[in-house]
């Protein structure tokens, strides 16, 4: 599409806006020495509006509200470089950092220094998501640590089923189930406080590694997940089913998936062959609109805190921001709660 920009009909949003998808990005980013790994994690927006990005053996952080960037750590070995970053839920100024080295640790992006370092893998760290005060993180190792940061001894338990890397990791709103994607081509789902030693379930349907994973914000028994370049898919999940309930084939890498959180519509983005993102409207995966100018695949995407402007991260050495959901005022959300809980949502 060659417009500069779309307009959505008030009919198909959740609240009466007339709503612009601009296919311009608001802002673009010098992104140098952005390691073009399908399996790494290397972009987190935090509620703090911090947005933590690595670039090989450095992390940088861009303030939103200041424009300021400032280097926050790099590596002193050349072969230690970042694989993971990912901001503690509601936790200030804490960030997660999974290294090649196996080594993970938490800074303090105020001070710029290090609060802990977290012990236990034999590997490179290279997914990471937070629960509470409950750190998630996956390896080539294959293992899924769970540390809680308040204990002296921080893994108190783990998860075994993968058999290559844990490239995909992600916690639902609710903080009950965890969901892995590996290089394996396998998902996994995981309870916290289940007894059983073992996963919940294992879906093996996807033909390629899963790293893409996002659990829909206002109906949490739905995940969606995005398969490699082997497989192009996105699979939507019923959780309290345990079932396959849709199957989408997009015709490329599927390297990340992002809910809009204020109206029934997704964004993913691609890499082989396309380097695009695609706006979906849910469920019944219309595509609204492809946001094209990014010359290679795009690896991370990341949603603002106010929901309004997705980042993308991709191997052309940029970000760029696009103003790609409307947020919507106090009277709004209320009315859209409503529209969102209808039975429609419901996968068919």
């Amino acid at each position: 599409m060659n417009l500069s920009s779309l307009t959505l009909k008030s009919s198909e949003l959740g609240f009466p806006k007339i709503r612009n998808i601009s296919q311009v990005p608001e802002r673009i980013l010098d992104a140098p020495e952005i390691l073009d790994d399908y399996y790494l994690n290397l972009m987190d927006w935090g509620d703090n509006g911090l947005l933590a990005v690595s670039l090989n053996q450095s992390v940088y952080i861009w303030n939103c509200h200041s424009g300021e960037i400032a280097n926050l750590l790099t590596t002193e070995a050349p072969s230690n470089y970042i694989c993971s970053v990912n901001w503690m839920n509601q936790g200030g100024n804490c960030l997660a950092i999974g290294f090649a080295d196996n080594s993970l640790q938490l800074w303090d992006a105020q001070t710029a220094q290090p609060i802990r370092n977290l012990k236990g893998h034999s590997s490179r760290v290279s997914s990471l998501s937070w629960n509470n005060h409950i750190l998630s993180s996956g390896s080539r190792d294959t293992w899924i640590l769970n540390h809680d940061i308040r204990a002296r001894n921080n893994v108190i338990s783990s998860f075994e089923g993968h058999k290559q890397e844990v490239c995909g990791l992600k916690w639902s709103p609710d903080g009950k189930l965890l969901a892995s994607g590996g290089n394996d081509n396998n998902l996994f789902i995981w309870e916290m406080n289940s007894r059983r030693k073992s996963f919940k379930y294992c879906f093996n349907e996807h033909t390629a590694a899963v790293k893409a994973l996002s659990w829909c914000p206002w109906q949490r028994n739905i995940l969606v997940s995005g398969g490699g370049t082997s497989d192009k898919t996105m699979k939507f999940w019923d959780m309290e089913r345990g079932k396959l309930m849709n199957n989408v084939n997009v015709d490329s890498q599927v390297c990340s998936i992002i809910w809009n959180p204020f109206d029934k519509e997704l964004l993913s983005s691609h890499g082989f062959s396309k380097n695009q993102l695609i706006l979906w409207k849910f469920p019944t995966m219309e595509k609204i609109t492809e946001l094209n100018g990014h010359t290679n695949r795009v690896l991370h995407t990341c949603l603002s805190p106010d929901g309004g402007t997705v980042v993308s991260a991709a191997a052309d050495e940029t970000l760029r921001f696009w103003k790609v959901f409307e947020t919507p005022t106090v009277e709004e959300k209320n009315n859209m709660m409503d529209f969102l809980q209808e039975p429609s949502c419901n996968l068919r």
